[in-house]
């Protein structure tokens, strides 16, 4: 037995050597018991010749060749026991990584019933998702129906709001055509003051928040000439029953002046781009200017500060209105493709109105529920406040809008182009009632702004020629060119009180007219 402790080599020589010594000790073993048999056999050997000699040469070389053959498995076994260890080896390595492998499965045999525990659980929650969608699918259907109703509801109280608010129109007017034939009467015998404080309805006096209604006259001469800004001015509005004109231009300031003595009377600061449009609440208490920094301001006209910065446009605002119905409401268009309507008193935006074709101009309807907007692909488009859906449109213009203005009454709107033409539409029925065009009337930006006179009877426009153009809504035609300023006239307003009518270009240079 081989001594424990020893490595594999050694037991392996031992082996050999333990081999070696046995073949050896055969070898001698046989050697002794062939001796007598040769030394009885030298004597015949020799006796009987060469024969004998011969077989003993034969032997020696049998036995040399045992030797050799001894030798050969000699060889054969150290090579074999070198196998073998090889061979254990191998074995060994085997067995490690059937060990590792082994290991390996389990491993694997627990993920594998672990996963299974999660994908029974999966399914279950997509039982639980399936059930929970098939109820939802059913209060879909349910809420869908219900929608589908009230749409069809919505859309007969529409049709009878509307039809309400025709017969309200055709009142209006059959009231209106009354108005005219009593003034008619009335001035004839020196009496149109009374007349038109007597006319309820349809003349209102000087109660908190309304207008006064004056008759308007075709200026025929510049009463003032007002430097009011550096660099341009784009936006000009009088003050409601108020002869103060507020003025925004280029030079980031509003500035409000004495119409009739053309004396500065404020400056408000505060605004971080260009003044593109403005707009006042009807208690005059609240400018509101659209500028080119994407934002609004508004100011508080007593304190003469910042009361809100409106921001959420992504590019610069070109148009702003205020309700006429509640000063609260302020809807703005801008050059991202948006219309935003804004709380005056949260101070920030309640709904938006996102459209392919940018907005240069918009205005509020009488009763504040829709918005007017003039845009770039030369359309009038009507939406509701509230929703923000599309009413109805119609193509206005061949190329953009310029400037919207509502009539007094509310029936009417006047929308002037880039195409140089101005129409006036039926608010009811989106109709063209008049085109108002000249020879040398060229809209001088996308925001030309023209204006309806007070009474509603004339329109007034500035042309890139610097002159202001006048016409008659009856006559379609021009009663009036104005020529003062030396640039494009970017705008005009007429007074609520029935004179002076203002421009502005792109000088700065503000003038009213008498």
């Amino acid at each position: 037995m081989p001594a424990i402790g020893l490595s594999q080599d050694e037991i392996a020589r031992n082996a050999i050597k333990h081999a070696l010594k046995a073949l050896r000790k055969r070898h001698l073993l046989e050697e002794g018991a062939h001796a007598p048999a040769f030394i009885a056999l030298s004597k015949p050997i020799l006796s009987q010749g060469s024969e004998w000699k011969e077989k003993a040469e034969n032997l020696e070389l049998e036995l040399q060749q045992c030797y050799k053959a001894q030798s050969r498995l000699s060889e054969q076994l150290v090579v074999e026991v070198a196998e073998s260890r090889s061979s254990k080896a191998l074995l060994q390595e085997k067995e490690a990584a059937i060990s590792d492998l082994q290991e390996k499965l389990t491993q694997t045999r627990d993920e594998c019933y672990e996963l299974k525990a999660d994908l029974e659980e999966k399914f279950k929650a997509l039982d639980l998702v399936l059930s929970e969608n098939k109820e939802i699918r059913a209060q879909l259907e349910e809420i869908t129906i219900k929608a589908k109703n009230a749409e069809a509801e919505n859309k007969m109280l529409v049709d009878r709001w509307m039809l309400e608010k025709m017969k309200d129109a055709e009142r209006l007017n059959e009231a209106n055509a009354l108005y005219e034939e009593m003034v008619e009467r009335l001035k004839a015998s020196g009496l149109e003051k009374l007349a038109r404080q007597q006319v309820d309805g349809v003349v209102r006096r000087s109660e908190d928040g309304a207008e006064y209604f004056m008759e308007s006259y075709v200026p025929s001469q510049c009463k003032h000439r007002i430097h009011a800004h550096e660099g341009g001015c784009a936006s000009i509005l009088f003050e409601y029953n108020s002869g103060k004109l507020i003025t925004g231009g280029q030079d980031r300031t509003i500035k409000t002046w004495d119409a009739n003595t053309g004396n500065l009377s404020r400056t408000l600061y505060g605004c971080l781009g260009s003044v593109l449009d403005l707009s006042i609440t009807h208690d005059n208490k609240w400018i509101i200017a659209a500028s080119s920094s994407n934002n609004l301001y508004v100011w508080d006209v007593n304190s003469g500060r910042v009361h809100h910065t409106l921001t959420g446009h992504k590019d610069k605002v070109c148009a702003v209105d205020v309700s006429r119905v509640s000063s609260r409401h302020v809807v703005s268009a801008a050059y991202d493709r948006s219309i935003k309507v804004w709380d005056l008193q949260k101070g920030y935006c309640i709904n938006t109105i996102i459209f392919y074709s940018h907005c240069n101009t918009l205005c509020f309807s009488m009763d504040g529920r829709t918005i007017c907007s003039g845009h770039a692909d030369g359309n009038l488009r009507l939406w509701d406040i509230q929703t923000g859906k599309l009413l109805s449109e119609v193509a206005a213009h061949s190329s953009a809008v310029t400037s919207i203005s509502l009539s007094r009454n509310g029936n009417a709107v006047l929308t002037s182009g880039k195409d140089n033409i101005h129409n006036i539409f039926d608010m009811r029925s989106l109709e063209v009632c008049a085109t108002l065009r000249a020879a040398g009337n060229r809209a001088s930006s996308n925001w030309s702004r023209s204006c309806l006179s007070p009474d509603d009877n004339y329109v007034a426009a500035g042309s890139a020629d610097g002159t202001v153009y006048i016409w008659s809504i009856s006559k379609a035609d021009i009663v009036g060119t104005l020529k003062e300023h030396t640039a494009s006239v970017l705008c005009c307003s007429w007074s609520g009180l029935g004179k002076p009518l203002a421009s502005a270009d792109k000088n700065g240079i503000v003038c009213t007219w008498a």
